[in-house]
């Protein structure tokens, strides 16, 4: 019934023909959302069993499962370079480092308690984003942050109480604090039809391989139209903006070739990538690697539209750092987007979802997103990252 409903919804924009004559025309719409979960971790110390006969597009090439299950297998604990080619018909477990923080023992003393807690605090973010504008929850998020596969399960369910039915694109990464990105989305509304990864190479200075995550590329049917996503999580900043800013460009290369090579194929594909960049919208691993502009009518077939830009230099962020605010987590788009308005689902709006609920409202951190942590005392807040979203529209007789 919830799936029929969702495709009979639909929003009515007035259109002024004149300024005594009004044509009123339907549209459908659909919300697509990013959001940096800060910290998604399960209860349970785990390592990863990888097989590397699989492969490493595949959802079992590498499962996470409890610590202690793992060193019981009797496979070999993996301690060299972690490579697609290396791993190949190897059978090994890969434990995990930095992540001791998330456990009852550790320093944040994480339990089952804290956990449900913030998974019913993200479920109700999830619900609540666009259904201003739409009055449904969303049909595509972009999620980061998130530790394995169960805790995406986990948050499908928890989603399901408020009425969600989604399935979810997850693959383990080789990430170094054992976070990868995800896909959820409406399964009334989305086919997924492909996922896969695409690594990020990163050599240090010293001449040894940074770790990071993947991007994460998922091909689906969003109502029988064709669309690409690609969700993302750019190295951090640690060391300095500068310092690290090559980790980002060879990033923001990597998505550029991945969106290059699909509109290649189709000039008139729908890509969204989206993502916590690390990097704000006039920063160089965006702007200039990527090309991108800030107003519709400046897109070009050799361009990506980055309607984030405008809303950064109206003063809006994401995460506030030293009393300013970032713009970090954005959704940019193709010109298949932008240039298609007769032809299916086409770009509307994009904003920052900071309700008052998810703003801190007292204290040193007052009008910062209301977190999940301070240092490691638990708040019972969110996430220390507002979501952004992006409504699609397509007309409809």
């Amino acid at each position: 019934m919830r799936g029929l409903l969702t495709k009979i919804i639909f929003l009515s924009f007035f259109v002024a023909i004149s300024t005594e004559i009004k044509a009123q025309k339907s549209y459908r719409a659909a919300t697509i959302m990013f959001y940096n979960v800060e910290n998604l971790y399960d209860t349970i110390k785990s390592a990863d069993i990888i097989n590397g006969a699989l492969s490493p597009h595949n959802p079992k090439y590498q499962i996470s499962i409890p610590e202690d299950s793992a060193l019981a297998s009797g496979l070999d604990i993996y301690k060299a370079e972690l490579t697609f080619e290396k791993l190949k018909g190897k059978h090994v477990v890969r434990t995990h480092i930095l992540t001791d923080e998330f456990y009852y023992k550790g320093t944040k003393l994480w339990n089952s308690k804290k956990y449900h807690e913030k998974l019913t605090n993200l479920s109700k973010v999830i619900s609540d984003i666009g259904r201003s504008e739409t009055k449904v929850s969303p049909a595509i998020i972009g999620l980061c942050e998130i530790e394995n596969e169960r805790v995406v399960q986990d948050l499908c369910k928890e989603l399901g109480k408020r009425g969600g039915t989604y399935g979810f694109a997850h693959l383990n990464s080789f990430d170094a604090r054992g976070v990868d990105v995800g896909l959820l989305y409406d399964k009334t509304r989305f086919t997924l039809t492909s996922q896969q990864r695409l690594p990020i190479i990163i050599i240090s200075d010293e001449g040894y391989r940074v770790y990071t995550r993947d991007i994460l590329l998922v091909e689906g049917l969003l109502e029988g139209e064709k669309m690409y996503f690609l969700v993302n999580h750019w190295p951090s900043r640690s060391g300095g903006e500068q310092k690290s800013l090559p980790r980002r460009i060879a990033a923001a290369e990597v998505m550029k070739k991945a969106m290059d090579n699909i509109q290649k194929a189709d000039p008139n594909a729908k890509i969204l990538a989206m993502g916590d960049f690390n990097d704000d919208p006039n920063s160089p691993s965006i702007k200039d690697v990527l090309n991108t502009v800030s107003k519709k009518e400046k897109v070009k077939s050799n361009t990506y539209f980055n309607p984030a830009e405008a809303l950064f230099k109206n003063g809006m962020g994401t995460l506030a750092y030293q009393d300013s605010f970032n713009f970090f987590d954005q959704q940019i788009m193709s010109p298949g987007f932008v240039k298609s308005e007769d032809k299916g689902y086409h770009f509307y709006k994009m904003n920052v979802f900071s309700p008052p609920y998810l703003v801190t409202q007292e204290g040193p951190y007052k009008g910062y997103p209301f977190r999940s942590f301070s240092g490691n005392n638990y708040t019972r807040g969110y996430s220390d990252h507002y979501p952004v979203y992006t409504i699609l529209i397509k007309e409809i007789d």
